[in-house]
C-alpha cells in the first residue's frame, strides 16, 4: 500500500493514471512523518524536497558547521578501511551518494553509448547517501518477480533505463571497497573514463572515486568521519 498517489512510496513505480494501484490515506489518518533534514512531510524513507535518506542522521545545521568535512588521504598515505586494527571501530564509514551526473549523460550522447537514443536527463533528481553497513551492496533496480532487492535501487524514479536489474556489486571487507560490474548491459566505467571495467573482475576503490553507470547515475564513494 502506498501513501503517495503519484509514485509507489515503496518502490517507485508510476501511478497516475491507475488508482487501483493506490491506497490513499483517509483524513482521518495520522499525520505524515517529518524530514529531519527540512522537516517537509515525507512518506516514504527519501525526502522528495531534498532527497535526505531518514536512515542516516539529519544533516548538521549551517549554525552548527561551516564545513561538512570528507576524508581525503594525503599523498602517498595508506588509506584506512572499515576492520583495519589501525582505524578505531566507528570513527570512519564507507558511503555512497548517488546524483544526476549531466556530464557523464553528455559523453553517453557522444559516444552513442546503448540506449543513448532513449536516455532522458531527469529534471529533477536528488542527491541521497546510503550508509555502506554489512558487506556486499548490489546496485540495480528492485524486481519482486526476480527476487532482486538491491541495497542501492536506481529503479526509484525518476528511474535511469540504462541500468540493469543486477547491474553491480560492491564488496567491503578489511582490505577495503570494490566494485565488480556483473556483466550488465551498458558497462560501468570510473572517475570519468570512457572505458568500461572488465565483467565480472573486482575493482578496488578510493575515496572520491566516481562510479558511472546507465545513461546519467554516478555513484561517488566517500569514507567520512
Amino acid at each position: 500500500m502506498s501513501t503517495a498517489t503519484d509514485y509507489c512510496d515503496v518502490c517507485g513505480t508510476a501511478l497516475e493514471g491507475d488508482p487501483a494501484a493506490a491506497t490513499v490515506v483517509s483524513a482521518a489518518a495520522p499525520e505524515p512523518a517529518r524530514c529531519p533534514a527540512c522537516d517537509a512531510p515525507i512518506a516514504g524513507r527519501f525526502c522528495e524536497e531534498c532527497g535526505h535518506d531518514s536512515a542516516l542522521p539529519a544533516p548538521p545545521r549551517s549554525e552548527d558547521t561551516a564545513v561538512m568535512a570528507v576524508y581525503e588521504p594525503a599523498a602517498g598515505a595508506a588509506i584506512p578501511v572499515a576492520g583495519d586494527p589501525e582505524t578505531p571501530a566507528g570513527d570512519y564509514v564507507w558511503i555512497a551518494t548517488v546524483a544526476a551526473d549531466r556530464e557523464f549523460f553528455q559523453r553517453v550522447l557522444t559516444r552513442e553509448g546503448p540506449d543513448a537514443e532513449r536516455v532522458e536527463f531527469p529534471a529533477y533528481y536528488p542527491e541521497r547517501r546510503i550508509l555502506l553497513h554489512g558487506s556486499d551492496f548490489l546496485i540495480g533496480k528492485r524486481s519482486a518477480s526476480q527476487g532482486l532487492m538491491p541495497e542501492i535501487d536506481l529503479g526509484i524514479a525518476p528511474a535511469d533505463i540504462g541500468v540493469s536489474r543486477a547491474h553491480a556489486r560492491l564488496h567491503l571487507d578489511g582490505n577495503g571497497l570494490t566494485v565488480t560490474d556483473l556483466g550488465s548491459t551498458n558497462g560501468t566505467s570510473l572517475n570519468g573514463s570512457d572505458d568500461l571495467i572488465p565483467a565480472r573482475v573486482p575493482i578496488p576503490l578510493h575515496p572520491g572515486d566516481r562510479i558511472h553507470v546507465g545513461g546519467w547515475t554516478t555513484i561517488t564513494v566517500t569514507f567520512e568521519p
